[in-house]
């Protein structure tokens, strides 16, 4: 018995280590395991990231050759360093200081050491490449952008960090990924897949050929061309109008939510963060905290929305049944309330006014009432605040859209718990009169350019909106994403939606943007004037109002919905609204026949006024 089991152990034994030996021969092909085996050298080669086009087909972004200084520490032999950095251009500090951060990556895998030399630098240095053993060249592609435009979508691609390689085993020291914009949120389809050579090596480290007969090697797959939605004649056109202004212009289409124009201002030419120049040109933007270029104003621009909202509260109020079309509500210059003869400001207009006129004349009066007695309709404030708020929110406001772009805010719409807090209730009690702001769009709500824009398409489509998108098609397939191909519905029915949308259209027509009127197209707009306040030495002081504006058009069967927002701007009308009919008339007829409003705007500049100490930074009341 004991013989056979000593026999048993020896058998076993031997299984196991045949096994063992056989697994590691034959089966163990893992990438890492290549990657790590002394006696092979893995060389990888680079796809042709995917380019970028715009709606109608114009090409916005593709790709030149880039060629990288690369270092396998463990293949190093002594050189001559003062050579090799006088042909780089670079200090023996720094060098010594890239080949030590390699080593720690990994003596046996490729790390770059000089990035993105340029083809005169390759040709020099390809020649010399024989002296510096353990260095080789690496080629790969860098963005070549094809336009000046839209570098807040776009993005750029940069060298990953050590983070993401540890997050994320594709990537390997020196591999480079999208940032910001198109490039980030759509890196995966855009980077396609690397190539892999492997190289058997002798004992001498000397190169015996391709490992197995190239059975473990792959070719790189390119990646894939992407169609987004921009019309980049608009997106050049909105660009030009917003020169010598901050703020930003969204543009939709109302019956897709594809994104027509991402409009920020001040920004940058793409071209600036490519190559070698990326991160000097990056650091000069990131600090410039006055301008803010890298600050995309359109997404993450939180601002209080002002009179567009009064369109929300008008339908809310018909949807609660607490306001008709029909009645008239007097304005005395404003809204008295409150038992110390409280007054909400109005301007002079004629009176009293049904919803119709109060659109068109952006009768604060009459917003404050209809506010009022959506709050007051419930048992208390609390419940008529939860009410409220769920319409608007409906609209997209106060929350994430969902869109296919990596950055944004989700502006705020208040809440009954919200002012619970703020008011310490139940200890004190708050009533609607407390909240009276929120009527006419100031207050605690805040939104983006892209949430107004988006609620001004869910108008003009009567009580639905598609989640705004940047993605149009990927290698010529078009998108099938539930996301932005079902509707989203708001909370108002649809028959509530043609006396707003009268009242916006007279607007144009005969109410507070009259004079911005394009013959032949009936575009509906509300002009919007919003307080802007900072604080200067702790004391809440007010600085010049924000101009904003929303439209879309024709008012029938709309291709186009978009807000417009200028900081500092004055009111609505002034800049705005200027601005949103001819980024409209252009749109539609790709000609300007209002060269007076162009022209006014190309000539207007707001630099003076952003000069002015603390300007352009808006106050976020109670936050």
């Amino acid at each position: 018995m004991r013989k056979l089991l000593l026999y048993l152990i020896i058998v076993t034994t031997g299984i196991v280590f045949v096994s063992r030996l056989f697994y590691l021969q034959i089966y163990n092909t893992s990438f890492a395991s290549l990657s790590e085996d002394n006696a092979i050298k893995v060389i990888y080669d680079y796809p042709q990231r995917g380019a970028i086009y715009d709606r109608n087909g114009k090409l916005l972004v593709t790709n030149q050759p880039s060629y990288d200084v690369m270092v396998i520490p463990r293949e190093l032999k002594p050189f001559d360093t003062l050579e090799f950095c006088s042909i780089l251009k670079i200090t023996k500090e720094k060098l010594i200081k890239r080949l030590d951060k390699a080593r720690r990556y990994s003596p046996r895998v490729p790390s770059i050491v000089i990035p993105q030399l340029t083809k005169d630098e390759y040709a020099y240095l390809q020649e010399k490449m024989r002296k510096f053993e353990g260095f080789y060249i690496q080629k790969r592609s860098l963005r070549d952008y094809q336009t000046t435009l839209a570098a807040n979508v776009l993005g750029y691609i940069g060298e990953v960090n050590e983070r993401l390689i540890a997050k994320n085993p594709y990537y390997i020291s020196g591999d480079l990924i999208g940032i910001d914009g198109v490039e980030k949120q759509y890196e995966k389809e855009l980077r396609g897949i690397k190539g892999v050579k492997r190289i058997q090596k002798d004992r001498f480290n000397r190169d015996l050929g391709p490992y197995k007969n190239r059975r473990f090697d792959t070719l790189p797959v390119n990646g894939k061309d992407l169609t987004i939605t921009l019309d980049s004649k608009l997106q050049a056109y909105g660009q030009k109008l917003m020169q010598n202004k901050r703020g930003g212009i969204i543009a939709l289409e109302p019956s897709t939510g594809e994104i027509l124009a991402l409009v920020t201002a001040p920004t940058y030419k793409p071209e600036l963060l490519v190559g070698r120049k990326r991160s000097p040109n990056f650091t000069k933007l990131y600090y410039d905290t006055i301008a803010k270029p890298l600050f995309d104003r359109g997404l993450q621009g939180e601002y209080p929305p002002g009179s567009p909202f009064k369109t929300i509260n008008a339908l809310i109020g018909l949807q609660e049944g607490v306001i008709d079309t029909q009645e008239s509500i007097s304005c005395n210059m404003g809204y008295y309330y409150g038992s110390r003869g409280r007054k909400l400001g109005c301007h002079a207009h004629y009176g009293p006014l049904s919803m119709i006129p109060g659109i068109a004349n952006s009768c604060n009066a009459y917003f404050a009432t209809v506010y009022r007695r959506i709050i007051e309709k419930y048992d208390t404030p609390q419940e008529g605040m939860d009410t409220w708020s769920k319409h608007v929110k409906s609209f997209g406001l106060g929350k994430f859209l969902g869109n296919d772009l990596p950055v944004g805010k989700r502006g705020k719409v208040p809440t009954a718990k919200y002012y619970n807090k703020v008011y310490q209730y139940p200890t004190y009690k708050w009533y609607a009169s407390a909240t009276l702001s929120n009527a006419i769009g100031q207050g605690e709500v805040l939104s983006t350019p892209i949430q107004l824009a988006n609620m001004t398409a869910a108008i003009a489509n009567r009580g639905f909106y598609y989640t705004p998108h940047i993605i149009k098609a990927i290698d010529a397939k078009p998108i099938e994403n539930e996301n932005y191909t079902i509707a989203k519905v708001t909370t108002i029915d649809k028959e509530h939606f043609d006396p707003v949308i009268q009242g916006m259209y007279e607007v144009y027509t005969k109410g507070t943007a009259s004079f911005l009127q394009v013959e032949g197209i009936e575009i509906c707009g509300k002009t919007g004037t919003a307080e802007n306040f900072t604080k200067i030495n702790g004391v809440k002081t007010q600085l010049t109002d924000h101009s904003v504006f929303v439209a879309f058009a024709p008012k029938d069967n709309p291709k186009i919905a978009l807000a417009v927002f200028v900081e500092n701007g004055y009111w609505g009308a002034r800049y705005a609204g200027r601005i949103a009919s001819l980024m409209i008339e252009k749109y539609l007829r790709d000609n300007i026949s209002r060269t007076d409003l162009e022209e006014w705007i190309l000539t207007h500049s707001l630099e003076e006024e952003y000069a002015k100490p603390y300007s352009g930074q808006p106050f976020k009341i109670n936050q």
